[in-house]
């Protein structure tokens, strides 16, 4: 079994806060698979290792989603049509 310790939660939110898709980057990545699969796994690999197989599992769902291409970026939150 995986060795938990203070140290890998913090390089797992290290590693996720690394490949988060920042603000300001949202418009030229959301259609981005594979930069929203990374970002996704990431946080569910920082939920596996709080114990919250939910967030976890519901994170790894949305990586697949991006790709084999099952989910799509929303409409800009700040656009109105």
């Amino acid at each position: 079994m995986l060795q938990r310790t203070p140290r890998t939660e913090e390089l797992a939110t290290a590693l996720l806060d690394a490949v988060r898709i920042a603000p300001q980057d949202w418009h030229r990545l959301k259609g981005n698979r594979r930069a929203r699969a990374l970002e996704q796994a990431a946080a569910a690999l920082v939920y596996l290792l709080k114990e919250n197989d939910a967030e976890a599992l519901a994170h790894l769902q949305q990586a697949v989603g991006w790709l084999d291409h099952s989910i799509s970026a929303p409409p800009c939150p700040t656009h109105h049509h």
